[in-house]
């Protein structure tokens, strides 16, 4: 085979790879890795590249007669990304002045998908265990020293029974996060009055906004507003908004509904609907807005828990509107009040996950 013939392989490969002499020069690099590493890497030692004592190390092994080493790295540039890197030698093969190649296989994803399992997992266990322990203790202590306390009795079975509806909601919220997990690939079918649909969720929760004296006010245009969808989970989305707009902006506020037609939605193109849920409470701090679509992240932890929170809630509404190729943004001004955007097409096109998993 040729040298055009070899680098035009080299260049056709989606993982960097790049071939190096025995002086651990970098011989010749493919887009990937200029891409990546830097577009003059050519020509120059490999630790002006990588400077990572165990990639070094691989390839100083190879050089001397091993036929193949892997080692697992890290690497921080504008985020932090993990690579499988494989170094093999090619003293026995190569015409060239290469003697090893290195390819980098960018694990970060999967790394990634591993973490958030894992802390998935640790805050499940965490937030079971809180109430699981609140039970237990108060039901030993029912069956013990408070057995014939009417008093106590009658405020340990209220907190029990708080406690249990915790949980109910968590395990109902888990459901459904990984129900609509599960389908988030799939188009829903038929569509949906987003007016009608809005002012059922308002009627919904009147009692809750009457409680804390908040006016729920919706502005629309006066005809009903179709788009692709699913009612039941387009209404847990707007549930869940406005719900937490009432439950947090301060008593005799108002929480503003607006639904209208979008000729070009943010980030993805195209016509469609769109719908805000503002609230004039004490706004969200700056830090805090890129993650709070993460599960069980929470701002204020203790006020969350306190008010009935699993810390999913939002999360749930992330993966709707990605269902329905829609985009979901919050803009927030401390001390003025926060404003939630739900936007969803008219058409339905193929999923992309990679340009809707954003919250700005």
């Amino acid at each position: 085979m040729d040298a055009s013939a070899t680098t035009a392989i080299l260049h056709a490969l989606p993982d960097p790879v790049l071939l190096l002499d025995t002086e651990k020069r970098v011989v010749a690099a493919n887009k990937a890795a200029k891409e990546l590493l830097g577009a003059q890497i050519e020509g120059r030692s490999l630790a002006m590249a990588i400077r990572h004592p165990d990639v070094l190390d691989a390839v100083n092994e190879v050089l001397k007669g091993g036929a193949r080493s892997q080692v697992k790295i890290s690497m921080l540039a504008t985020v932090r990304r993990s690579f499988d890197i494989q170094v093999a030698s090619l003293a026995a093969t190569s015409e060239s002045e290469a003697d090893a190649i290195l390819i980098m296989h960018d694990m970060t994803a999967e790394r990634n998908a591993e973490q958030m399992r894992a802390d998935f997992v640790a805050n499940v266990s965490h937030e079971l265990r809180s109430p699981l322990s609140s039970l237990v203790g108060f039901i030993e202590t029912l069956s013990g020293a408070a057995r014939d306390d009417e008093a106590a009795r009658d405020r340990f079975l209220g907190i029990m029974d708080s406690e249990a509806k915790r949980m109910a909601r968590l395990i109902d919220d888990l459901l459904s996060l990984s129900k609509v997990e599960a389908n988030e690939h799939i188009p829903p079918e038929g569509r949906v009055d987003l007016c009608e649909l809005l002012a059922d969720v308002r009627n919904t929760l009147a009692p809750r906004a009457s409680d804390r004296n908040i006016r729920m006010r919706i502005v629309d245009p006066g005809h009903p507003m179709n788009v692709p969808g699913d009612r039941d989970e387009l209404t847990e989305v707007f549930h869940n908004l406005i719900d937490n707009a009432v439950k947090y902006c301060p008593e005799g506020t108002e929480v503003r509904i607006g639904i209208g037609e979008i000729a070009r939605i943010p980030e993805l193109g195209g016509a469609g609907v769109v719908v805000s849920v503002s609230d004039q409470g004490e706004g969200i701090p700056a830090e805090h807005l890129p993650r709070l679509t993460e599960r069980f992240y929470r701002v204020d932890k203790g006020r969350s828990r306190s008010m009935g929170g699993t810390g999913l809630g939002l999360a749930i509404v992330k993966h709707i509107v990605n269902r329905h190729r829609g985009y979901l943004t919050v803009d927030s001004t401390m001390g003025e009040g926060t404003v939630f955007k739900v936007y969803l097409p008219n058409d339905l096109r193929p999923f992309d996950p990679g340009t809707r998993d954003v919250l700005s």
